[in-house]
């Protein structure tokens, strides 16, 4: 737990954009509530390779989300089940069925359709949540740490200069 809050804390105090970190989780998002080993997760994995995002922030979301996600599943099959008997999306599903790419994706299976689509339904908002929040913990709280005089005492020692030639960045 200590490890994965280290973590954290180095991506949000990275160089990396706020918005790089906020589509990582987004992405990691979809990853980790849906089946790893699905269609949809090749082209999460695709559009993090080919779009600027921060890769050690999708996969320390890919792990909290993998968590919540067995919290959730309850939620997500009961999302999935009630898309998939909905009388008017009947000719949909058989006709998506129909395509072999679709039944690869196994669109069928309540969890899978349920945590697809409220992942989907979330990405937006929580792109803007997350990038709202980075936001606020680098203005705010870093700034306000950065001004301690705790810090500016590290700072000023030895040890930090051993510290940043070692690690190659700052705090």
């Amino acid at each position: 737990m200590l490890t994965m809050l280290a973590r954290l804390l180095k991506i949000l105090n990275s160089e990396a954009e706020p918005h790089q970190i906020s589509l990582a989780f987004c992405f990691a998002m979809i990853a980790g509530f849906t089946p790893l080993f699905s269609l949809h997760n090749l082209l999460v994995i695709f559009c993090i390779l080919i779009l600027r995002v921060n890769l050690s922030g999708f996969l320390l979301g890919l792990a909290v989300f993998s968590g919540v996600a067995y919290i959730l599943d309850p939620v997500f099959s009961a999302i999935g089940y009630s898309l998939l008997t909905a009388s008017f999306l009947d000719g949909l599903w058989t006709s998506l069925y129909n395509m072999t790419l679709f039944r690869l994706e196994n669109f069928n299976n309540s969890i899978v359709m349920g945590s697809l689509v409220i992942s989907i339904l979330l990405f937006v908002p929580f792109y803007f949540l997350f990038n709202n929040l980075i936001n606020k913990y680098r203005e705010h709280f870093l700034a306000w740490i950065e001004k301690t005089k705790l810090v500016a005492l590290l700072k000023s020692s030895k040890l930090y200069s051993v510290y940043q030639s070692v690690s190659g960045g700052g705090v």
